[in-house]
């Protein structure tokens, strides 16, 4: 049949090209150290930055929820589904981030999916730089609003594209921006997307996934590490990885969240998470409020890291964060490269094509407060070994 013919000639080419994504299974708790596939490892792949996955107050929190509420919620937010573990983690969110309310989510892309498509119609207009994540070009592709794209970063090319925009009659204007860009580990000019964007009228978004827990006093994200509160319209994050849980979340002003409710489609018509997880992002949040030393763990443990790779003489790209490239260029040196740090007990994976450019492939490592610098040392060792042997290091 035809469509088979799809599934199998496409699944035949990325497997002839080396671009076929496999799956290795952790079998137990993410942590700094773990066993993958039966083999003990150093994980350098995870986005748990701060070492929150198998925390024990999470746990406790969990499990306390489980015996109050069950397994699960039982239906959508919007019908029956909404249990006050819903509404007190939204106060938890607003208050951690301090806007004035938030809108908890099943995941962090069901927010892009659901909210860009939501609010911007026909006759608005999307400006989103050229490196923002999956979730957010899906969601820029569910709206009906007219889309331009500037380069990345660029700030002149923003300028010039809302300057241009104000030549014409749109209803709505938003730029759409990463705050910390998951392949590279660089941070957008918040500062600057926020001052140009407001001098053309128009809003800001920021998908702050891998800024949340990492950047700003107490890791409250990268509107915090700009000093912005207040000033941006659209903050979105995620539970999914400094926090050590699940979901995502908008939070803003309360319009803005009320209008989630009602015309979020991915809000109102999916299942509400489970009260386990809702109630382990709630002990989550109240862990940092408390207690700072996760995140100075972890970038203290970042900035030794990022160090020991230069000074063997990796390229490490233009990182400023915990997520620290280490560029290849050939997608078979990378490939080749995670490999042979898997035997060795190092498990990071390569980052190839479509990904990244052709000729930008990289093992991409993400430091977690968890590593012990008796972990970095040792993995570095293997870094610098597997270096050698590729020809990557002289």
């Amino acid at each position: 049949m035809a469509g088979e013919e799809f599934f199998s000639n496409t699944m035949k080419d990325l497997r002839e090209k080396k671009l076929e994504w496999t799956l290795k299974s952790l079998e137990t708790a993410s942590g700094a150290r773990g066993t993958v596939e039966g083999k003990k490892v150093i994980i350098f792949c995870s986005n748990n930055y701060l070492g929150l996955s198998n925390h024990p107050a999470l746990k406790k929190a969990a499990i306390e929820a489980v015996k109050k509420y069950g397994a699960g919620s039982g239906s959508v937010r919007g019908i029956a589904g909404t249990m006050d573990l819903h509404l007190k983690l939204e106060k938890e969110i607003a208050k951690f981030k301090g806007t004035e309310a938030a809108t908890y989510y099943q995941t962090g892309f069901a927010v892009n999916a659901g909210m860009i498509p939501a609010m911007m119609l026909e006759g608005d207009l999307i400006i989103s730089d050229e490196l923002n994540h999956g979730s957010i070009i899906d969601g820029m592709r569910l709206s009906k609003a007219e889309r331009m794209v500037f380069g990345h970063k660029d700030m002149e090319k923003l300028k010039a594209l809302l300057e241009e925009s104000d030549k014409k009659n749109y209803g709505k204007k938003l730029v759409v921006t990463d705050g910390v860009f998951s392949m590279d580990g660089d941070i957008a000019p918040l500062d600057k997307i926020e001052r140009t964007a407001h001098e053309h009228n128009a809003m800001v978004y920021v998908d702050d996934a891998h800024g949340d827990g990492v950047l700003g006093a107490k890791g409250k994200g990268i509107v915090h590490h700009f000093h912005l509160q207040n000033k941006i319209e659209f903050e979105m994050g995620t539970f999914s990885k400094a926090f050590g849980v699940m979901g995502g979340y908008v939070c803003g002003k309360k319009e803005i969240c009320d209008f989630a409710y009602n015309k979020s489609r991915t809000w109102l018509l999916s299942g509400s998470s489970p009260p386990a997880t809702v109630a382990a992002c709630i002990a989550s949040l109240k862990l940092l409020e408390k207690n700072e030393s996760f995140v100075k763990k972890l970038w203290k443990n970042t900035a030794y890291f990022k160090q020991k790779l230069k000074a063997l003489g990796f390229d490490t790209g233009q990182s400023e964060t915990p997520i620290t490239p280490i560029m290849l260029g050939e997608s078979a040196t990378a490939v080749q490269f995670s490999q042979n740090l898997f035997r060795e007990g190092v498990f990071a994976l390569p980052i190839l094509f479509p990904m990244v450019a052709r000729d930008k492939a990289r093992i991409r490592t993400m430091v977690s407060a968890a590593h012990s610098k008796e972990d970095l040392d040792e993995a570095l060792g293997k870094f610098e070994k597997i270096g050698k042997e590729l020809k990557v290091l002289a």
